[in-house]
């Protein structure tokens, strides 16, 4: 998880702060020292933590601070504060253009996932903003380039434009071109890296950028390189100036150096952070967000935006007349491990829960075999069978089993579980809790209705 051992070391700090009561200068000194090892030790630059020590320092030992009822509340606030202003302060977002496709140049090093990203980045944009994305390959010199961009545009149902191994800069002028004439709103263009900044690179990337006038260009940058991924930021803003920072596999950097870095290194935000591999793993990013997942305090916000993104209305309100009605089937059961899918596994979820209940989480993971057998069981059903399982006698738990590559054995152990949890709804309807749980009463008040989420 992101930011995993900064987090720890932050909340250790701070719960010491919190045990003292009252606060002297000294204990904010010592606490400071701690953050600055924390944040070094987390590949933060010895300038951005420095600078970041002292802001937070001067603010946190004024009388405003120590002399409040609660100064070590006061003291993380400002921490929080500065961490939201180190990485950007506000959300940036791509710029727009006023007339024609919004043209954006994803450009990067090899090996940080910028042709993954540029189709994620288009499916982002057509899924959340609506728009009409095409994908052109730019990449003429990396081997399978341009197929891996056909590939994964196929699986998000994106049109790819490509004129194979010719002229980069020609071909991304093309692609405005078909755009243009095509409909497409924004284009794409997924761009030559090298392993190493050159001169070489850099003219093409120059010369692509006088023939396209793109309205953005971005930096793809692994999250996990650190501080190579801030020296790689600041060389191409030198050389070609961009205007924001995508981070990938921010999931599985567990220091995050570079996202407290990059900003302050280049001036540039960060505006966009992959958080997986699948394809739907991508998200705006949001400086205040991500300081309160550092501090351990969560964030509601994007788990709720990930709710509603998974979440069916007109499904909800069909599941909620069944539950009322004890008629959950395993129609339904399907359909809710669909939304549970779409939101993500559960370690990824961990960072968005404040407290110990992300603690719980984290590690935790769907297992996707089983689901996956889940499924093939169901979709090997008959629609009858589905709604009224009380029919699966023995013969048609053997065609199930066959029809999906299962034994009978699996198919009983489904059923199971399906009768364990229609017990659960059956009390739940009644307005009881099952023991399990704790015992506690509850009802059914707009169960699954989105206004809750708002």
């Amino acid at each position: 998880m992101a930011f995993e051992g900064l987090t720890e070391k932050l909340n250790a700090t701070f719960k010491r702060l919190r045990g003292k009561g009252r606060l002297t200068e000294n204990d904010v000194r010592e606490a400071m020292r701690e953050v600055r090892l924390a944040l070094l030790e987390a590949d933060v630059s010895y300038r951005v933590v420095k600078d970041f020590v002292a802001a937070v320092t001067e603010r946190a030992v004024g009388s405003d601070v120590l002399d409040s009822l609660t100064p070590a509340q006061q003291v993380v606030k400002i921490v929080n504060e500065e961490l939201t202003g180190l990485m950007g302060g506000a959300s940036a977002r791509i710029s727009m253009a006023n007339s024609g496709p919004t043209v954006v140049m994803m450009v990067g090093l090899q090996g940080a996932g910028k042709t993954t990203t540029t189709a994620k980045l288009g499916g982002l944009m057509r899924r959340q903003y609506q728009k009409r994305p095409l994908l052109a390959a730019c990449d003429v010199y990396r081997p399978a380039a341009i197929e891996q961009l056909k590939v994964v545009g196929g699986q998000l149902d994106l049109p790819v434009f490509e004129q194979g191994q010719g002229d980069p800069v020609e071909i991304a002028a093309a692609a405005v071109r078909h755009a243009r004439d095509h409909g497409s709103d924004m284009v794409f263009l997924d761009t030559a890296g090298r392993l190493h900044v050159d001169e070489t690179l850099m003219d093409e990337l120059k010369r692509m950028k006088a023939a396209v006038h793109p309205n953005e260009i971005l930096l793809v940058v692994d999250a996990m390189t650190g501080q190579d991924a801030v020296n790689a930021a600041s060389a191409f803003d030198q050389a070609l100036g961009i205007d924001g920072v995508v981070l990938t596999k921010l999931d599985g950097d567990a220091r995050g150096g570079a996202a407290l870095s990059i900003r302050s290194a280049t001036g540039k935000p960060i505006k966009f952070a992959g958080t997986g591999e699948k394809l739907d793993m991508i998200e705006p990013f949001h400086p205040d967000r991500m300081a309160s997942r550092i501090l351990g305090m969560g964030d509601m916000l994007s788990f709720i935006e990930k709710a509603e993104a998974a979440y069916d209305e007109k499904q909800a309100a069909k599941l909620e007349e069944k539950l009322r009605k004890n008629r959950f089937t395993l129609q339904d059961y399907y359909d809710q491990l669909q939304q549970l899918r779409g939101m993500g596994g559960l370690s990824q979820l961990a960072g968005m829960m404040p407290g110990s209940l992300g603690k719980q989480l984290q590690g935790a993971s769907i297992n996707e075999k089983q689901l996956a057998h889940t499924e093939a069981i169901i979709l090997s059903m008959t629609p009858l069978e589905r709604e009224n399982p009380q029919v699966l006698n023995a013969s048609r738990k053997r065609r199930i089993a066959a029809g999906c590559g299962l034994e009978v054995v699996d198919v009983n152990r489904l059923l199971k579980q399906f009768e364990m949890m229609q017990q659960m709804t059956k009390q739940l309807s009644r307005g009881r809790m099952p023991q399990m749980m704790g015992g506690h009463g509850g009802r059914l008040h707009g169960f699954g209705r989105k206004k809750r989420f708002k």
